[in-house]
């Protein structure tokens, strides 16, 4: 959970959010960079829960044509994320096989993880951040004079101290929650583990059950920061995780959520559950040393009638 910290912001060493994220500071104390289309390249691969956040905020906020995006494959090694995917394995417009290049362009010896999502500098080919939550945050506040004239509000002002409050138990209670579980030493973790999941489940299925979206009516960054992690539930962490007790589509107003966010452009298209079943099966040999991959789920179920607005 330690990232470089700096940020891309409208005006040097200010923030156009007066109150800041997860109330951080608003104060902006790490080094700054310019808003400036076309400066940066967004990586993020679609197999990674953290890294697909940033892709649906880009989508969402029509900011396509402003920051470009580079997708390494679903598989990596214990040195770095690769970009398999492109001809010849180079991303085509950062000329580098591994994410881990930008890394020691800016930090030579980079020693913490080298994760997605990460901003990277296209001129330099450096690393800006990698500061998951302060990315999508940003690309709301920061780049504002860019956004397409219908983008939701994702994080709207007289919602916010809620929205900080039921983001975070999503973060922590599910986000995290479902890897608790899956990489829980023993038996005592793990029961507790899924017991703080389940606990978080249910208290998300009772409070969709009078509103379309987590905060009511519109789309907000806190649906965001669920999807990512519900799009991944029954594929890989009720068995891979061992998340269990239910399965999503055994979970009526969850799997209706689910759906209609899916269904809804900007969500659907950055799902791969190809990537995804086979970054989790195949990465974390600990858990899954065989290295092979479950066919199913049906990716079908998630194109049906979700009965929602």
């Amino acid at each position: 959970m330690t990232y470089v910290p700096d940020r891309i912001t409208a005006q040097p060493g200010a923030s156009r959010d007066p109150r800041g994220h997860d109330k951080k500071p608003a104060e902006i104390t790490a080094p700054t960079w310019p808003v400036e289309p076309g400066r940066y390249r967004l990586v993020a691969a679609k197999a990674c829960p953290w890294a697909n956040r940033s892709i649906i905020v880009r989508n969402l906020l029509g900011l396509e044509d402003v920051i470009s995006l580079g997708m390494p494959g679903p598989t990596h090694d214990a040195r770095s994320w690769t970009f398999d995917l492109d001809p010849g394995g180079v991303d085509p417009v950062l000329g580098i096989e591994r994410l881990q290049e930008a890394y020691f362009l800016r930090f030579p010896g980079y020693e913490r993880g080298i994760t997605v999502p990460t901003i990277v500098d296209v001129p330099s080919g450096e690393i800006v951040t990698n500061d998951f939550p302060w990315i999508t945050h940003d690309f709301f506040f920061e780049w504002r004079e860019y956004h397409r004239e219908d983008a939701p509000n994702l994080w709207p002002e007289d919602l916010r101290e809620e929205m900080e409050e039921v983001m975070r138990r999503v973060f922590t209670e599910v986000n995290n929650g479902v890897y608790r579980c899956g990489f829980a030493g023993s038996q005592e973790s793990y029961d507790a583990a899924y017991e703080r999941l389940w606990t978080a489940m249910d208290w998300l299925e009772e409070r969709l059950a009078d509103r379309r979206y987590l905060m009511g009516e519109s789309i907000t960054e806190a649906d965001v920061r669920l999807f990512t992690t519900l799009a991944r539930f029954d594929a890989v962490y009720h068995g891979h995780f061992k998340c269990n007790r239910q399965k999503l589509t055994e979970m009526p107003n969850l799997w209706g959520y689910a759906r209609d966010l899916y269904q809804t452009p900007g969500f659907g298209e950055t799902i791969d559950f190809d990537q995804i079943k086979a970054h989790y099966y195949v990465v974390h040999t600990d858990v899954n040393p065989t290295g092979i991959i479950p066919q199913g789920p049906d990716p079908a179920v998630w194109e049906t009638p979700h009965g929602r607005g």
